[in-house]
């Protein structure tokens, strides 16, 4: 995404098993304010049109909550139920 981290600032948080056997490993990394993130997301899909290839996400959705899960639309890896699940205790 254009946005760069030093690989010592990212700490390993969770490791998930997937339904389908597929495997997640969360890492967190410093905060971004949300603006910087869509920001390189863009730039990372915007370079990848100008190299004549069609991005590999076509776009980012940012969940707040485990209810918004249920909005999203397209193909997304099994896993992420349980990752935010554990990242918004507070909304069980």
């Amino acid at each position: 995404m254009g946005i760069d981290t030093a690989p010592d600032a990212l700490r390993l948080w969770a490791v998930t098993r997937g339904r389908k056997g597929s495997v997640g490993l969360t890492r967190l990394a410093p905060a971004l304010p949300e603006s910087a993130l869509r920001e390189g997301f863009a730039d990372a899909a915007s370079a990848e049109r100008t190299e004549g290839r069609e991005p590999e996400l076509d776009e980012i959705a940012l969940v707040r909550s485990p209810d918004e899960l249920a909005d999203l639309v397209g193909p997304h890896s099994d896993y992420l139920e349980p990752v935010v699940l554990r990242y918004t205790p507070a909304t069980l």
